[in-house]
């Protein structure tokens, strides 16, 4: 198969579905444009800040991607290109947009709050406690996991003589010091926008040139070398702080900007597949078992294992917290949640696209197990292309510079992730339609920002430090049970206010069901672990997957009757 027709096939089909489908959605749904949003009616100036629509699409696209929709597709790659280039395309298109669109549009009509107080709406308060409690644990294991990788991306190698290796550490120190003056910069952009109403086009132009600048101070002037768990500890103190502060100072602005890094990739990847337009080794179909395991270690069977893996690229149930956590408070309008929530997952699907022509150009030394690190792969894959379209002297740069936008997204979703399991956190203690300003006695202490923040980040951090990637194998079947459960809980909703609901059903049963045969497979590993070596570590895992699962069943449950009595009525 040839990339460049790999690539134009798939954007094609994604406008296309942005202009017909996308629509469609909008207007079964009621997305009015002359609704006062949450933004404006609970203007706060903190948590609440109305955003202009590209500087809110720059947060929303930043905090979803990540690194997410580059290692899906290049992990689930061991089962060819057509599996891959499917599930992208019907996943992005008729179950994440929709879980997007659907989850943000929720939101908005419930003070901006999150999933829980919709699934509050037309389930009870039982099962906005369940849902709360399962996303609150979900988004404690992904601040500890970016937290680490965040922390390993920054730290110094160090000698056998406890010195610090300058030359194993000059990458580590120069990524370091980039983001740290990104941050100055972010907080410069927002107080210039913010508070000196300067013009959105012109401190764009600016920041860019600043990003610029800043890598080149990095690139030749690191100073910091330190080690991982000390950068462990000023993550969690960056990451405290960034989820107090008011989003137009740090947030929105740190945000947009980083999405340039994300345009600039996808620009330069695009640039590399039309010059090189390679036919890719990729083979189409390679089986329904990954046979290849290049990683040293077997996906299993294409069903689950395709569904899970490939999660930011096609649906992804941490983007339901993003979409009613942060994104809600800021929308201005609501004529701009198509383009920012069913238009950012197609942007995400674009980028899961590249990454298999990334993975399909380098396709003999991924399969052999030579170059196997995602992250690795996508800039390799995409500089190789680079110089193949006659760029020879950029492959190093140009490899680099993707490298480091990759990391940067990885702190853009860490501190998103940590303000969202502050949301989560304060909801719990509320009852349905409260707000933290109507707590009292004890929860008056729990619901205070600071407060939550504080456990959230010292249960993060602690965990990063001491071995979340234990438990890290039931991230991916945890993270789609949510997104089934963001389906159900967006269904349930708008079968309650009478609106069309069915474009739900069959994706929320079908990710149940993925979710559901995932940990029953984890469940049978663990259990046959219990013998090994590792058997405490299995016995962890083992539990969880039976609390996953009997909260999969339970919800499951309560969706389907919430359902089932609404359609009776209707009758």
């Amino acid at each position: 198969m040839n990339a460049v027709v790999l690539l134009v096939v798939g954007i094609v089909v994604l406008l296309i579905a942005y202009v017909t489908y996308g629509k469609w959605l909008a207007e079964k749904w009621g997305v009015d444009e002359k609704r006062v949003t949450p933004a404006h009616e609970l203007e706060d100036g903190k948590d609440y800040v109305p955003a202009k629509a590209p500087v809110l699409m720059g947060h929303h696209f930043s905090s979803i991607a990540g690194a997410g929709p580059i290692n899906g597709p290049i992990q689930a790659a061991v089962f060819g290109w057509v599996p891959v280039l499917l599930w992208v395309l019907i996943g992005g298109i008729f179950f994440g947009a929709v879980h997007d669109f659907g989850a943000l549009f929720a939101s908005i009509r419930h003070k901006g709050q999150s999933i829980g107080e919709v699934i509050a709406d037309s389930m009870g308060s039982r099962a906005k406690k369940l849902f709360i409690v399962f996303s609150y644990l979900t988004l404690i294991l992904v601040v500890a996991a970016f937290a680490s990788i965040v922390a390993n991306t920054f730290k110094a190698t160090y000698t056998e003589a406890g010195l610090v290796d300058i030359e194993a550490s000059t990458a580590n120190a120069s990524t370091a010091m980039i983001s740290l003056l990104f941050i100055l910069i972010a907080v410069v952009f927002g107080f210039l926008v913010y508070r000196r109403n300067a013009s959105l086009a012109v401190s764009t132009v600016i920041g860019v040139a600043a990003i610029i600048v800043c890598m080149a101070i990095g690139l030749n002037w690191h100073p910091i070398y330190l080690s991982g768990n000390t950068w462990m500890i000023i993550v969690g103190i960056y990451i405290t702080i960034a989820s107090v502060t008011p989003v137009w100072i740090l947030l929105q602005p740190r945000d947009y900007l980083s999405s340039f890094l994300l345009y600039f990739m996808m620009i330069v990847a695009v640039v590399g597949i039309i010059g090189a337009h390679p036919t890719l080794d990729m083979p189409a179909f390679t089986g329904f078992y990954d046979s290849l395991a290049p990683t040293g270690s077997s996906l299993g069977y294409l069903f689950p294992a395709l569904f899970v893996t490939i999660a930011c690229g096609a649906i992804s149930g941490f983007h339901s917290l993003v979409g009613s956590g942060t994104t809600a408070k800021q929308l201005n309008s609501e004529k701009d949640a198509r383009p920012i929530a069913y238009g950012g997952m197609l942007i995400e699907c674009a980028l899961a696209i590249i990454s298999l022509c990334a993975v399909g150009y380098i396709w003999s030394s991924y399969s052999a197990g030579e170059t196997v690190t995602p992250t690795v792969v996508f800039a390799s894959g995409i500089s190789k292309m680079v110089a193949a379209a006659g760029l020879q002297g950029a492959e190093s740069i140009c490899y680099s510079l993707l490298v480091l936008a990759v990391s940067a997204f990885c702190l853009t979703s860490l501190d998103t992730a940590t303000r969202l399991a502050r949301y989560m956190f304060q909801e719990f203690w509320l009852e349905s339609g409260q707000t933290p300003a109507d707590a009292t006695g004890y929860k008056k202490v729990l619901t205070n920002p600071l407060v939550a923040t504080l456990i959230t980040v010292v249960a993060g951090i602690g965990l990063g430090m001491t071995g979340y990637a234990k438990i890290w194998a039931l991230f991916g079947a945890a993270n789609q049970l949510l997104a089934a459960l963001g389906l159900m809980g967006v269904a349930t909703w708008l079968g309650k206010v009478g609106k069309n609901n069915k474009m739900f059903i069959f994706p929320m049963f079908f990710m149940l069901v993925v979710t559901l045969t995932s940990l029953v497979f984890t469940l049978k590993t663990n259990i046959v672990g219990l013998s090994g070596p590792e058997a405490g570590w299995c016995g962890v895992r083992a539990v969880l997957s039976v609390l996953l699962i009997v909260l999969a069943v339970v919800l499951a449950v309560d969706g389907v009757k919430t359902l089932s009595r609404q359609k009776q009525n209707a009758k």
